[in-house]
Formats: structure tokens, sequence, C-alpha cells
């Protein structure tokens, strides 16, 4: 693990505000570490539809930074991340949250689930990415 962290907005500023500022972090962010590829959740089912069409447009905009970067990307599943991670793919957040810790064998708790989510889909891509390079030798 090189980073990892969480972009927060202020729920005060107007939407497309906050998607601006999103866009131009993940920039950043990809200027700042060079990564050779990004993984991203695939869309989940929400119970509350306004939040599923929030979520739906960060995706969006992380989608399309990933593409502008030129970056291999890789979509999983819920089902698939958890069951790459920790082996089951109905897994509660806190146990992503402890093999992801467990994993990287990192010495202090993970500063958030949605932190320890994003490292449980890099991890995935990054198993699934190795798999694949066996399979095609």
């Amino acid at each position: 693990m090189i980073a990892a962290g969480v972009i927060a907005t202020s729920p005060k500023q107007a939407m497309h505000l906050r998607l601006a500022e999103i866009a131009g972090r993940l920039r950043a962010l990809i200027r700042e570490h060079g990564p050779a590829a990004a993984a991203v959740e695939d869309v989940f089912y929400a119970v509350n539809v306004r939040t599923a069409l929030k979520l739906s447009q960060v995706r969006g905009v992380a989608l399309l930074t990933i593409a502008e970067a030129g970056l291999e990307l890789g979509e999983y599943s819920p089902l698939e991340i958890k069951t790459s991670v920790v082996g089951y793919g109905r897994a509660e957040k806190s146990q992503v949250q402890m093999m992801v810790r467990s994993l990287l064998q990192l010495d202090c708790p993970i500063e958030s689930e949605d932190a320890a989510d994003a490292l449980a889909v890099a991890i995935c891509h990054a198993t699934r990415a190795a798999v694949e390079r066996e399979l095609a030798r």
C-alpha cells in the first residue's frame, strides 16, 4: 500500500462543485502516484434512490478521470470483492476491514470503512491481474 484515504466534500456545496472537486483531487492523486491501473466497484443496489443517484454520479466522475488518464480499468461487483478479500461474498464491512488490514500487514486500523472498501477493490484487482498473468503463460 502506498496511500489510502477518502475524498470528502462538503454536503453544503452544490453537487456539480463537489463532483468537480472529486475529479480534481483524483487527477492530482493519479499525477502524484502514477498508477498503472485503477479499479472500481460495479453499480450496486441501494435502498435510498437519492443516495444511489449521487453515488452513480461520483462513480461516473471516477470512470471519466480514469479514462482521461489512460489507465487500465477493472470493475468488480461487491460479491467478487468480498470473495476475493474475505473468502465469503456476504461478509460484513468489519470483516472486510479486518482482512484488508491483515493482508496488507498494517500495524494500525484503516481510518474508515470507505478507505478499507477502496483497498479491498485494489486487492481484488491485483489478485485477478496476477491470476490472469499466470493463466496467460
